[in-house]
């Protein structure tokens, strides 16, 4: 069973109540339409439902609730309870009624007043639009220090990762992490790989250098955050700095890094930074015909995932049931 498959199945064995904000995308309002039908989740979306009907293509919307949110009941709930939680970062309650107005900003409200159990955007916006509100109000989870985003890869090689399933971070949010924010990447990413992907991580700390193949500052860090990742997990199959071709291929491992813990069966891939983690999931999506289920936010209290802006609405719909399932852990 692939990943997509699995997923959805574990998302049907418990629905949980997840929120669109971007009803105004026909992706979104289509992608809707195929979670409610297949008994993913209880799905909430932000629009009015006579313009919802002209972006469904025909699809059913029956059971997906809509709000419209100028005439939503719960502005002035949402209102005094946003001004509350940032009253001491200069928020008023003028400006708190403005702000709930934002469909972006009313989706993570209706988490935290708990209307809602997860929410997922980003067809229309940007990630720092998407996460703003998320980091603001719902914030990191107790115990974690950096809130990071992976890309849930799966390639058509089955003989690679986990029967060809990958979890690559940070490929969406931490821009240029230090060592010792890139470690907690990397542990963060291990326990997605064990609880959302269903595979015994393995971790290879990604650098263009292997084991002192090379000298300067950026190995250098990847070198301490493995370090610093090895002492908090010891048991944790995780091992750096290493090239790619080390962390996939156990032939090349074996002459670059012999002894590895990693042996060149990686599934977890820890990229040095967002511009290699960006490049690096949409080169294997686009050359290698590889599903890109993402960015899924790591770390968060309550699950808010992102979605590029190339999604499709089957995309929209296995982030909505990847959602489920980070939402089933917490609750």
């Amino acid at each position: 069973m692939s990943f997509s498959d699995r997923i959805i199945e574990r998302a049907q064995s418990s629905k949980r109540t997840i929120v669109l904000p971007e009803g105004n995308d026909a992706r979104i309002v289509q992608g809707a339409a195929m979670a409610s039908k297949a008994g993913i989740a209880d799905v909430i979306l932000l629009a009015k439902r006579e313009e919802a009907e002209k972006l469904a293509d025909g699809m059913d919307l029956s059971n997906v609730t809509m709000i419209d949110i100028e005439s939503s009941e719960k502005l002035e709930e949402y209102a005094n309870a946003l001004y509350e939680l940032r009253k001491n970062k200069g928020m008023t309650i003028e400006k708190a009624m403005a702000t709930v107005k934002d469909p972006l900003y009313y989706g993570v409200m209706m988490i935290k007043q708990g209307d809602a159990e997860g929410m997922v955007a980003g067809a229309a916006n940007s990630t720092s639009n998407v996460l703003r509100p998320a980091l603001q109000i719902i914030k990191a989870r107790k115990g974690i220090s950096t809130v990071s985003a992976a890309f849930i890869m799966t390639v058509p090689d089955p003989t690679m990762g986990h029967n060809g399933t990958f979890v690559f971070a940070d490929s969406g949010m931490v821009i240029d992490p230090n060592a010792e924010e890139l470690a907690a990447i990397a542990l963060t990413s291990a326990d997605t790989a064990r609880f959302l992907c269903e595979m015994e991580p393995i971790v290879a700390m990604l650098s263009f250098s292997t084991k002192g193949s090379a000298s300067h500052p950026d190995a250098d860090k990847v070198i301490e955050a493995t370090r610093i990742a090895k002492e908090a997990a010891p048991e944790l199959r995780l091992d750096g700095e290493m090239q790619l071709d080390a962390a996939l291929v156990p032939s090349v491992c074996a002459s670059k890094a012999p002894g590895s813990p990693v042996e060149g069966k990686a599934n977890v891939l820890i990229f040095p930074d967002l511009g290699a983690g960006n490049i690096g999931y949409k080169l294997v999506q686009r050359l290698a015909k590889a599903e890109a289920l993402g960015p899924v936010v790591q770390g968060l209290a309550k699950p808010v995932n992102d979605l590029s802006r190339g999604c499709s609405a089957d995309d929209v719909m296995k982030v909505i049931a990847i959602t489920v399932v980070q939402a089933q852990a917490i609750q």
